[in-house]
């Protein structure tokens, strides 16, 4: 008898089944969320490109900022999707996991033991691979986030810094904690 009998652990089969559904979930508000983002990414470099081709020269202050920030936004676009397909792969993952836990949990009543074994592996495995994919997922979110930040506190310092070259006075900031890169 393993932990994970039913006969010994009378939670096991819910714990098997209900915790890859509910990570499914999880992942799925994610990939969607991660979906928007990208969406988001995606029409602002458009509107960058847009600019920036109607600009004549890239020579001026206005078209190295927008550049610089196309830039940023590829490197924002490129993590996004490397985000969004490790939500992929999770959802398949705690799908597989699901499934391999409910081909347990019916084999153990025909008292195909090996079978229940393996299944019981394979189900861990996958579920395994899932929670890797969805922090991996995760840490590129981070990523991403911190693109976007640093570069609205760079947009800030730089319209304070030009309101205080015109003598206009410049609101204290908020907040003055800046994050590391």
């Amino acid at each position: 008898m393993t932990l994970m009998d039913a006969q010994v652990n009378p939670f096991a089969v819910l714990s098997l089944i209900v915790a890859p559904a509910v990570l499914t979930n999880a992942s799925s508000v994610l990939a969607m969320s991660t979906s928007n983002r990208l969406a988001r990414a995606v029409d602002r470099a458009r509107l960058l490109s847009k600019q920036l081709e109607g600009a004549g020269t890239l020579d001026s202050p206005e078209a190295v900022r927008r550049l610089h920030e196309l830039a940023a936004t590829e490197r924002r676009s490129l993590l996004l999707l490397v985000a969004l397909r490790s939500f992929y792969i999770a959802l398949g993952a705690f799908a597989l996991a699901a499934l391999f836990s409910l081909l347990g949990a019916v084999s153990v009543p025909l008292r195909i033991h090996a079978s229940v074994q393996v299944l019981e592996v394979i189900g861990v495995l996958t579920g395994v691979v899932a929670v890797a994919a969805l922090v991996h997922g995760s840490v590129m979110l981070v990523r991403e986030t911190r693109i976007v930040v640093r570069f609205v506190q760079e947009r800030v310092a730089s319209v304070q810094a030009r309101a205080s070259a015109h003598g206009e006075q410049v609101p204290a900031r908020a907040d003055t904690h800046r994050p590391t890169p």
